[in-house]
């Protein structure tokens, strides 16, 4: 290979000192190609396309590790590595290393780089083998791609676990709130948040009322149009609009006609019949094209937060359906015709306190992520030249 410079990363592993080497990136791989595959009669393989992998096959690439770059569409750009037989789209490029370079190691740099910057194209995005082998990389020494490599494969490996975790305490949330919901798992009447608890009575039987007596529809526009306004959202309920980056343009004529909405008021909206009724934890304004519902009986706030979000009474909000201009709408009257759920007040509380529990652990597990995630980013800035 012919060298063009030396570099040293800002960080490295203190038992290395002998400078990285740069060169283009064709000078360390034997190939990169779009997949030309052979027929097997005897193995099914993963068949793996730009986003992973797409489904299964019996033609297959070769055996070894290779580097897969999604070479076209949405995803153009993402990588994914893989070993041993496997399938790959027509999408999909397919790179093959020299036997002295780490694939991790390169992998990291590739995500470090951000194969982003070589898409070109709006109406189908691609990237090229062409202009992947015009990279410049610099590679230090086999034993050091290896540390650096298995170093943030083990930062990885947290990630993977923590995305675990968190997608298991989701399932678990969804599981226990569909019971509890049904009524399958019910709380007792003492000083434990536990389903399990055997000591204490039951709480009464469940009442069922129809939505307007549970609920009003209020229309206040008395505001001088200085409040936040608010989007509602199917993830994140009634939010500021400057909080998620949702700037549309409103005239302040139109500002005089927006709704003003409390803090623990319930929305219906344009697309409640496809996520619930969203509940807001801000003070602010909304368009008026949508229903504010504020309770009108002694309740729990949370717990119904959580009850108007579930799959069943969001079937129950598809039944019937009120159309205007570009969308369809739930009116405050079909609403009211819909019976609600009323427990007793304390078991309300109960069934909020264990479900925004779970929430606090998943989002405290998100959070690591994020924390590592950002982490692993920094790292990857210093660990590179």
């Amino acid at each position: 290979m012919l060298k063009e410079k030396r570099l040293v990363p800002q960080l490295r592993f203190s038992e290395f000192e002998v400078d990285w080497d740069s060169f283009p990136f064709e000078h360390i791989v034997k190939y990169v190609k779009s997949g030309k595959s052979k027929r097997d009669e005897n193995g099914i393989y993963n068949l793996y396309g730009s986003t992973g992998i797409i489904g299964k096959t019996n033609n297959f690439i070769a055996k070894g590790s290779y580097l897969l770059v999604a070479r076209v569409g949405a995803n153009a750009g993402q990588i994914n590595f893989v070993d041993g037989k496997f399938g790959v789209s027509d999408n999909t490029l397919i790179v093959s290393f020299k036997d002295d370079i780490h694939i991790g190691f390169v992998k990291e740099f590739l995500i470090q780089f951000d194969l982003n910057r070589l898409v070109f194209g709006s109406g189908q995005p691609l990237v090229t083998g062409g202009l992947l082998k015009k990279i410049k990389i610099a590679i230090p020494n086999s034993e050091e791609q290896q540390k650096i490599a298995n170093f943030l494969t083990a930062i990885d490996t947290r990630i993977q676990t923590l995305e675990k975790k968190k997608t298991l305490l989701e399932q678990y949330k969804k599981g226990v709130m569909q019971k509890i919901f049904k009524q399958e798992l019910r709380f007792k009447d003492d000083t434990s948040t536990s389903l399990s608890a055997s000591d204490g009575k039951a709480f009464p039987k469940w009442e069922f009322k129809n939505g307007n007596l549970l609920f009003k529809s209020i229309s206040d526009k008395n505001h001088n149009s200085d409040l936040p306004i608010l989007a509602v959202t199917q993830d994140q309920g009634a939010i500021p609009r400057h909080l998620i980056d949702y700037n549309i343009g409103v005239t302040t004529k139109s500002l005089s006609s927006y709704k003003v909405v409390q803090m623990g008021d319930f929305i219906i909206s344009l697309r409640s019949f496809q996520g619930g009724i969203e509940y807001s934890n801000y003070k602010g304004i909304c368009s008026p094209a949508y229903i504010i519902l504020k309770p009108i009986k002694e309740m729990d706030k949370t717990f119904y937060k959580y009850y108007l979000k579930t799959p069943n009474y969001i079937q129950e909000l598809t039944r019937k359906l009120e159309g205007i201009r570009d969308g369809k709408m739930v009116s405050y009257k079909y609403f009211s015709e819909i019976k609600l759920p009323y427990p007793s007040i304390e078991e309300q509380a109960k069934i909020a306190n264990f479900l925004s529990a779970i929430d606090r652990n998943i989002e405290l597990v998100t959070k690591k992520i994020e924390h590592t995630k950002t982490y692993k980013k920094g790292l990857l800035q210093q660990m590179f030249v």
